[in-house]
């Protein structure tokens, strides 16, 4: 009777485990894009989250000065002018880097 009790146990700790772990999977996917403008000057760099398992949109996920990161809409103009802001920044900085 007693091992009947730690099997189901067990599996009920199983089950919980898997229910916590899926969440924190996709703790680091965007969910929703943002809707508020994206200022030039506090954008460090991005990257880019597709769909996949764990991630259910596309997004552009921008890495601001404040440590922050916010998701963007990867068709959205606004998101194509930060995107295009980031690379004339480091372009600009590397040509700085080679006179030097």
């Amino acid at each position: 009777m007693a091992s009947v009790k730690i099997c189901l146990l067990t599996v009920c700790s199983l089950v919980l485990l898997s229910q916590l772990i899926v969440p924190a999977q996709s703790w680091s996917c965007c969910l929703k894009y943002t809707k508020r403008p994206l200022p030039c000057k506090r954008l460090l760099a991005y990257s880019i989250q597709t769909i996949n398992g764990n991630c259910d949109i596309s997004a552009v996920i921008f890495h601001q000065t404040n440590g922050r990161f916010v998701c963007a809409d990867p068709l959205s103009p606004q998101t194509q002018r930060g995107i295009q802001c980031i690379k004339e920044r480091h372009q600009r900085e590397a040509k700085i880097i080679k006179q030097n």
